[in-house]
């Protein structure tokens, strides 16, 4: 297995979960991840949220961890990431405001290169008009933006994941076993036991 450079795109109030995990997975089988937010640098912290599904109509939200950032927004260069990753929660609600997050979303659409969205990730995805004629999995509240972007929403289960071509996509955190599997296997990453 080659070692890839994986970019996550991440904020404050970003799913602690669907950040904390996938930067432990990836690491754990070889792959760099970095990790940035527009304006903080390298050694700056996020704050994290928990998000649960405890019967409520939408997901209940509790202060989660603080995370460390290993990378710099200002020195990213999409062109040298071999995927991106973009975990949910509130922070994708922000950072689609931000030009340069929409524009390393497109390069990674227009080189084809493997998308892992999860949740709230959708709306990043929308805001950079990637969606149209593709199908992606979201939180289902993030359903009417992924439509009203042009893309076919597929309802899955929480535990699920779905995959059209360089974009793989999950409704959220629990989904993390094969939203994990899929994006791997996009990476072309393989695992022996």
């Amino acid at each position: 297995m080659s070692k890839k450079k994986i970019l996550i795109i991440a904020g404050d109030y970003v799913e602690d979960y669907e950040l904390m995990v996938p930067v432990q997975a990836l690491s754990m089988v070889g792959h760099q991840v970095d990790v940035v937010c527009p304006g903080k640098k390298a050694g700056d912290q996020l704050r994290t949220a928990i998000h649960d599904f405890e019967g409520d109509q939408t997901y209940s939200e509790k202060r989660g961890h603080n995370f460390t950032l290993n990378a710099t927004f200002d020195d990213m260069k999409p062109a040298d990431y071999d995927a991106l990753l973009i975990p949910g929660g509130r922070a994708p609600e922000y950072l689609r405001l931000n030009k340069a997050v929409l524009a390393a979303v497109r390069h990674f659409n227009d080189t084809e290169k493997p998308i892992a969205t999860v949740c709230h990730g959708a709306q990043l995805l929308a805001a950079a008009g990637v969606l149209n004629g593709r199908s992606c999995s979201a939180y289902p509240a993030c359903a009417p933006e992924v439509i009203l972007a042009g893309g076919k929403y597929i309802d899955i289960g929480m535990g699920e994941a779905h995959r059209d071509k360089n974009l793989i996509s999950a409704p959220a955190w629990p989904a993390h076993p094969a939203w994990l599997a899929l994006f791997l296997q996009a990476l072309g990453t393989r695992i022996e036991l």
